[in-house]
């Protein structure tokens, strides 16, 4: 999936791939500016949150640096049948913008295709877990104050600017669970200075940083932060603890009663029984193990009495991976493996690709069987039926999204 959204990170960043993600900090601009506008506007958030229900956490609403009670921009819209629904109190929302205040809305991803689309990307792009969340500030207010996140980060400024200190980290690569508090900032300071619109800026897992409006009078700023959940060594040993069910040593209470020698000789056969899975699954099988077994996203079913399926496109959270086995092709991906004739291999590479498909389309480029491989691809759930909300997520951003 050729998305302009990586292409013009990459640009903005001078990286070339993924490979420098939580490696240092890096900011940039991008060339392409009418992408920031394609994304989300202001307005289009506001109107995101005005028609969906929203509750807290994952909608909150800050002012002075403070955390605002819910009551203060949420209320309960009751329906007919007396069901309490919570919605974004529109009134007070406007209210609190008006007078200076940051929204801030987490998982974007879930409520608008196009950062849906932007977000299965960059998760084909870097191969790790991506989530946008989206951060509205008006006027004089300020932002959090001086923090780290437990992931590495990118963001994109959309509209306005927004004035930023970022410092290094005064506990390296930390851990939302962690073996020690990391309270205290660094005195590192690494970047100081204002995010405009079209700025890029990476900011690596465990860096402290702040951003803020104090100061800049009338206006607003608003910007896109997508978070890369990087999988770590904790991670593969957790993965690792899973495969000694299969070993009946590591299902045997541990001895509390016997002899120091027989406790002894437990502990020195579990650390071998250990020392052997951690030989026999190395953290690259972890890695591609998590990718092939990410389940598949939230997505519209297909349903035949809607009518015959049209256009297709891969929703899978990772690209999957197609192996070439002679006179039969494997596509592994969302925790399944389908078999296929050596015949469907070019049908599956482009319905795999992360593009839209068009199978009338497609069907004279690749042959009429992309009609029955793109069925069977949507029932096993590595593709959706391809809606007109969800197609206008790739128009004008994904090559070949009119194929």
């Amino acid at each position: 999936m050729k998305h302009r959204l990586v292409r013009a990170v990459e640009g903005a960043l001078g990286w070339e791939g993924p490979g420098q993600l939580g490696k240092q900090f890096a900011r940039g601009s991008l060339s392409d500016t009418e992408l920031v506008g394609r994304m989300l506007t202001p307005q289009g958030l506001l109107d995101m949150v005005m028609r969906r229900s929203l509750a807290n956490p994952q909608f909150r609403c800050f002012r002075g640096g403070e955390e605002l009670h819910p009551k203060a921009y949420l209320s309960s819209q009751i329906s007919l049948r007396g069901q309490s629904i919570p919605m974004a109190d529109m009134r007070r929302l406007g209210k609190l913008l008006r007078e200076g205040a940051t929204i801030v809305l987490d998982q974007a991803n879930v409520f608008d295709p196009t950062m849906e689309v932007a977000c299965r990307a960059m998760q084909w792009w870097s191969r790790e877990n991506v989530q946008v969340n989206v951060y509205l500030t008006t006027n004089d207010a300020a932002g959090f104050d001086l923090h780290w996140d437990d992931h590495d980060v990118l963001i994109i400024q959309l509209a306005g600017e927004k004035d930023w200190e970022v410092r290094g980290a005064s506990r390296q690569v930390p851990l939302y669970r962690d073996a020690d508090r990391n309270n205290t900032p660094s005195d590192e300071v690494v970047w100081t200075g204002a995010m405009k619109t079209g700025d890029v800026m990476h900011i690596p897992r465990g860096y402290w940083h702040k951003a803020s409006r104090v100061g800049r009078g009338p206006g607003q700023s608003m910007h896109m932060t997508l978070g890369f959940a990087k999988r770590t060594g904790v991670n593969w040993l957790t993965w690792l603890a899973d495969w000694s069910r299969e070993t009946e040593l590591f299902r045997h209470d541990l001895d509390r009663w016997g002899t120091p020698e027989e406790r002894e000789k437990q502990q020195r056969e579990l650390a071998a029984a250990a020392a052997r899975i951690v030989a026999s699954r190395s953290p690259a099988d972890f890695l591609a193990a998590r990718e092939r077994e990410a389940i598949a996203p939230r997505h519209v079913p297909l349903l035949e009495i809607f009518g015959p399926l049209e256009a297709a496109v891969c929703i899978t959270d990772f690209q999957p991976v197609i192996e070439e086995n002679g006179e039969t092709v494997d596509v592994r991906a969302a925790g399944k493996k389908l078999t296929f004739t050596a015949e469907a291999l070019p049908a599956l590479r482009m319905l795999l690709g992360g593009q839209p498909v068009r199978l009338d389309e497609a069907a004279r480029l690749v042959g009429s069987e992309v009609g029955d491989v793109a069925k069977i691809l949507t029932e096993e759930e590595l593709c959706a039926s391809l809606t007109p909300e969800l197609f206008s997520g790739y128009t004008g951003l994904v090559t070949n999204a009119d194929c």
